[in-house]
């Protein structure tokens, strides 16, 4: 009797279903906003004329490069809280927290590694993309510190009070997040923390102008974006199946 083996030599295929949302897009939305405003960060901005009001430094406006760009990173934070909940949202962070940390260790090795003999740039590169350690330090702590806070924060409101009045969770949350994001960042990078950890610090009423100039700018974007932020929250409802309740209402 012939024995007749009916599978095939190659079975099938098999692929992991990506899901029907847009998780992974706003996902790498968030990981790529968080690495360009990382490199910008790298360069302080000055606006203005020295100003000083009863001997505090009004004027000039002091910010960094990442100002431009980083609050979208709260944003779209709000967003993955807002529709995915804690857990997705704490899997976004941890996500972007290991992306930039493992920029910061390439550019560090790279700064580190010998420049070909003939290729003049390693100054320019080093004074650009060469990150301190503490700069990494204060980035990395700052962005962790603040994304969970502020999703913790606007989960929780949410979790009480159910769908209605968003604006009152995202600025919430935001004013937390931030906060506690710029006060870390300017502390470790630039204040009494980062001297202790070897470098440069800049002095206290400069430093307090920094903290409160990069915290008021960062609610003042999410507030003004807050008409796109809920246009964004309620497309991305809509495209995720199984969300239970796609419109929002202020």
């Amino acid at each position: 009797m012939t024995r007749t083996d009916t599978r095939p030599d190659h079975p099938s295929a098999t692929y992991a279903s990506g899901g029907r949302g847009v998780f992974d897009l706003v996902l790498a939305a968030f990981v790529a906003v968080l690495l360009i405003s990382n490199i910008g960060a790298t360069k302080l901005i000055q606006f203005g004329p020295s100003v000083d009001v009863l001997g505090f430094p009004v004027l000039p406006i002091i910010t960094d490069g990442g100002a431009f760009l980083f609050p979208l990173a709260y944003i779209i934070g709000d967003v993955l809280a807002e529709v995915y909940g804690m857990r997705r949202a704490r899997r976004a962070i941890i996500t972007g927290f290991v992306m930039a940390a493992i920029m910061s260790l390439t550019f560090l090795a790279v700064d580190a590694a010998p420049p070909a003999t003939d290729w003049p740039n390693q100054a320019a590169w080093s004074a650009v993309l060469g990150f301190v350690p503490r700069i990494v330090l204060a980035s990395l702590v700052g962005f962790l510190v603040g994304q969970f806070v502020n999703a913790w924060v606007l989960t929780r409101i949410k979790d009480r009070f159910g769908e209605q009045h968003l604006w009152v969770r995202l600025i919430t949350s935001t004013l937390v997040g931030e906060f506690a994001d710029t006060v870390l960042f300017c502390t470790i990078a630039f204040g009494p923390l980062g001297a202790w950890l070897g470098g440069g610090s800049i002095p206290a009423p400069q430093l307090i102008n920094y903290i409160l100039v990069g915290w008021i700018y960062k609610v003042l974007v999410e507030v003004l974006f807050l008409p796109v932020t809920y246009r964004v929250v309620a497309a991305v409802k809509r495209r995720e199946p199984d969300y239970a309740r796609a419109d929002v209402r202020p």
